[in-house]
This record gives structure tokens, sequence and C-alpha cells, in this order.
């Protein structure tokens, strides 16, 4: 009885600060696009196109890991977001998210953007088939869906605070 009564407590109080906890999330996965970009035009075009249109050394590099690095917290508070909306109301979007969101862990921790270089620049031995890169680099681009999607419910949110 007494986790319902902390649970009742916790989804309480994630409800009265409904706004900061999704606009916390929104932010957290915004700065992900900028290791999108990254992605895109320096590892995807090395790969398609044969050159880079933007590559990191020292301090930028250093930078662009830190931004890679809230993803741990944006897939903790944004799957806090699809969690609250479940318990509110059932909703395959809300699943589907969920898992789209989730499977970031696989690639953070199996299929690292180091591994993805290496594997796609021929610098190491290829350990896995050439489509296992490819997937994790697909993993990292659903977080497209969800980066829209909390942004929105932020600014409903607001919205309705007025």
């Amino acid at each position: 009885m007494k986790m319902f009564r902390l649970l009742k407590q916790l989804s309480d109080w994630y409800e009265r600060h409904y706004t900061l906890n999704v606009g916390i999330a929104a932010f957290l996965f915004l700065w992900q696009l900028i290791h999108l970009y990254w992605l895109t035009v320096h590892v995807i075009f090395m790969r398609i196109f044969g050159i880079t249109f933007l590559h990191f050394e020292g301090m930028w590099e250093f930078l662009i890991i830190v931004v890679d690095y809230t993803e741990i917290p944006a897939l903790i508070s944004t799957s806090f977001v699809y969690i609250f909306g479940l318990t509110k109301k059932f909703s395959w979007k809300n699943i589907l998210f969920l898992i789209f969101i989730n499977s970031q862990w696989l690639h953070l921790f199996w299929i690292t953007d180091e591994f993805v270089i290496e594997q796609l620049t021929g610098t190491s031995a290829k350990i896995l088939p050439i489509w296992i890169t490819w997937f994790a680099i697909f993993i990292d681009y659903l977080e497209l869906p969800v980066v829209y999607d909390t942004t929105k419910r932020f600014f409903v949110s607001l919205g309705r605070k007025k």
C-alpha cells in the first residue's frame, strides 16, 4: 500500500509540474538535433559522398560528445512523459514513442558513434555486417518524431496555462 501511495504522490507531483517536466524533456531532446546534424553531414556524407561538411576536433569534438551524452537524461525524462501519458489514457502513440526513444539505449551502449564511424570509414576490422551500422544510424533518427512531439506537448501545455 505504501508503494501505491508513493506512486500516486509522484504522479500528482508530475501532473502539477507537467509543463516544466515536458519542457525539460523537449529541451534535452532538442539538443540531440545538433548530434543528428553532425551525424548526417560528417558520418553519413563521408560514407556516401566521400566528403565531410563538419568535422570537429579538440574542444569542438569534446562539445559534440557532451551534447551526445545529454541523450541519457533526455531518454529518461522523455520516457517519463510517455509513461505519465499512459497512466492518464492508453495510447499506441505513447507506446511507439517509448519504443523509439528506448531503442536509443542499444545505440548508446552497444553500437556507439565511434563504432559506426570506424565501420563506415573502414578504419577497423569489419566485426559486424554493415547493415547493423546503418541500423544504428536509423535508431538515432527515431528521435525525430519524439523531438517534435515533446516540443509540441510543451507548447500546448504552455498554451493551457495562459
